[in-house]
């Protein structure tokens, strides 16, 4: 259940949580053609909050409209000035942040060009997405039978709401069979990425990642490639197989919700030493003093309240 806030940023204004409506007949809510992003604020070690990589996703929000062709009613400096508002509003020191934008009631049918294009901001406290225990022990993982999407069938780049409705099937399918989180394979039977996150392995002290051919562009991703450098860890971008996630030194994912949580299993084999290994807990360890203010090496991707 989410814990509701005070306030919710909508078209320019604050309106009361409860009262943050939108009409049966809005558009997106019947087709799915919408944008939105996922976004953490921290409260770090001096005990101001401060935001993770904002300007980032609110840049890959704006990209994500460009290429479902939405305009955005705002400039993207609006939107990360809203979004700083919405926070400091509801008093919020940690916790997520959900921006969306999405067509609003009028026309009907596949094609409309007078409907209302609407932003909304939501804001509310969240722990760790895949649970507190997870970050420490590891979860478990199961290949979907759902494939992540062709990139002639969906652009992949876009973080679109119609497209998770892929990501909630493979999820629900896990789920209902025992295991914390899906893997989804690509079109050609190669590991993508999980129901919302990407994926990373470890064999013989280097870090596999997806590259970017059929996925999203993560921003914790990102993130971690860069901490893996720092830290003289090699990083390499190559396809892999669901096998070579059996026989990895250790695997985990990355993102917004999901931060940097181990897999200590997949398909009811066993990763590694079944635990956090030793690279993910350099990299997990690393991330954490970033967020939280502890490493002024990456203090450009905080923005301050």
């Amino acid at each position: 259940m989410v814990q509701k806030t005070k306030k919710i940023w909508m078209d320019g204004k604050f309106v009361d949580w409860d009262d943050a409506q939108v009409h049966v007949l809005a558009h997106t809510l019947h087709y799915g053609v919408g944008v939105f992003e996922g976004i953490r604020c921290y409260r770090t070690a001096n005990g101001k909050s401060a935001v993770f990589r904002l300007r980032e996703h609110v840049d890959r929000l704006f990209a994500s409209a460009h290429i479902v062709q939405l305009t955005i009613p705002y400039s993207p400096e609006e939107i990360r000035q809203a979004i700083r508002k919405t926070l400091t509003t509801n008093r919020l020191a940690e916790g997520y942040i959900r921006p969306i934008v999405f067509i609003g009631e009028g026309e009907m049918g596949l094609f409309v060009r007078s409907n209302p294009v609407r932003v909304a901001i939501a804001v509310w406290p969240w722990g760790a997405y895949l649970g507190e225990e997870g970050l420490s022990k590891g979860i478990r993982a199961k290949v979907s039978a759902f494939n992540r999407h062709h990139v002639n069938a969906a652009m992949s780049k876009g973080k679109v709401n119609g497209y998770y409705v892929n990501s909630v099937l493979a999820k629900w399918e896990v789920k209902k069979a025992g295991y914390d989180e899906a893997v989804l394979l690509d079109t050609e039977g190669y590991v993508a990425e999980g129901s919302g996150e990407d994926i990373f392995i470890v064999r013989d002290g280097v870090l596999i990642t997806t590259p970017l051919t059929s996925i999203l562009p993560g921003i914790t991703r990102d993130a971690v490639a860069t901490i893996a450098h720092k830290l003289k860890i090699p990083v390499k971008e190559t396809r892999f197989t669901r096998d070579e996630m059996y026989i990895a030194d250790e695997m985990f994912f990355t993102g917004t919700a999901a931060e940097i949580t181990p897999v200590r299993e997949v398909d009811d084999r066993t990763v590694g030493d079944g635990k956090r290994g030793p690279v993910t807990n350099r990299i997990q360890k690393a991330f954490f003093d970033i967020v939280r203010g502890k490493n002024r090496t990456f203090a450009r991707w905080l923005d301050v309240l």
